[in-house]
């Protein structure tokens, strides 16, 4: 990584009632990503979201944080 690049390595995860999951945005820190995360299930919808590092599957990930 140089100067002028960016990390984004956190990801909000969100998945719907028929299970297909989408990427919501990228973020520099985890503690952002569990921000939008906690703001986006405070909705009352009945979608899943979480946070989740790039290059960590749900099933490895032990920073992974389901909402």
């Amino acid at each position: 990584m140089n100067e002028g690049t960016i990390s984004l390595p956190w990801l909000v995860i969100r998945q719907d009632d028929n299970g297909n999951r989408y990427r919501v945005g990228r973020y520099a820190t985890r503690a952002e990503a569990q921000k939008i995360a906690d703001s986006l299930d405070d909705r009352g919808h009945k979608q899943l979201y979480w946070v989740e590092r790039i290059g960590q599957s749900q099933a490895q990930s032990g920073d992974s944080t389901r909402n």
